[in-house]
């Protein structure tokens, strides 16, 4: 660890207790969980200069990001489709940077300069990667309006109360996938 990391650590930090009994940690003696719990602590350990003292659990109902933190208990969330990707420990810098600032009292969140700072020193990812989690839905009708202007919607339009918003031309449903 260099001298920049272990600066932005050097003010005074919130005393951090360990809570027992939440409902999160019974999931932990999976050996995948554990697995992880061990990574969390591998890379807070080789990355931050400090220990990760609460849990890491994965959380399947995480679609579109990478990971939570959690500012009540302080434990950690990961979305598990991310977990067999090459760049997972960026994943996990990431977390553990709102992890450490938040026990550190500094700013951690995304658009705070310190956070910024940390993430950039350690190597951590910005935004989670794209996993194709999202959904998209297909666009079932296709209008035209009486100017030649055409519009794709998902839900239907009552072609007799609306209008083009273009021309303020009349609608007509040209078709229903």
């Amino acid at each position: 660890m260099n001298a920049r990391v272990s600066n932005l650590f050097s003010r005074r930090p919130k005393k951090v207790q360990v809570k027992k009994s939440a409902s999160w940690q019974k999931k932990i003696g999976t050996p995948e969980q554990v697995a992880l719990q061990e990574r969390v602590e591998r890379v807070s350990l080789s990355s931050f200069g400090q220990p990760f003292l609460h849990q890491a659990v994965f959380n399947s109902r995480l679609q579109t990001t990478g990971g939570r933190y959690h500012l009540s208990d302080h434990h950690l969330d990961f979305n598990p489709k991310m977990a067999d990707r090459a760049d997972f420990d960026a994943i996990i810098k990431h977390e553990l940077c709102h992890y450490h600032l938040h026990l550190a009292g500094r700013g951690y969140q995304h658009a705070n300069r310190d956070f910024k700072v940390l993430l950039k020193q350690v190597g951590g990812s910005r935004y989670a990667p794209d996993v194709g989690a999202r959904r998209s839905l297909s666009k079932k009708y296709h209008y035209l309006c009486e100017n030649g202007h055409a519009f794709d919607r998902v839900r239907p339009v009552d072609t007799k109360r609306y209008r083009c918003g273009r021309c303020r031309g009349r609608l007509f449903l040209q078709a229903k996938d």
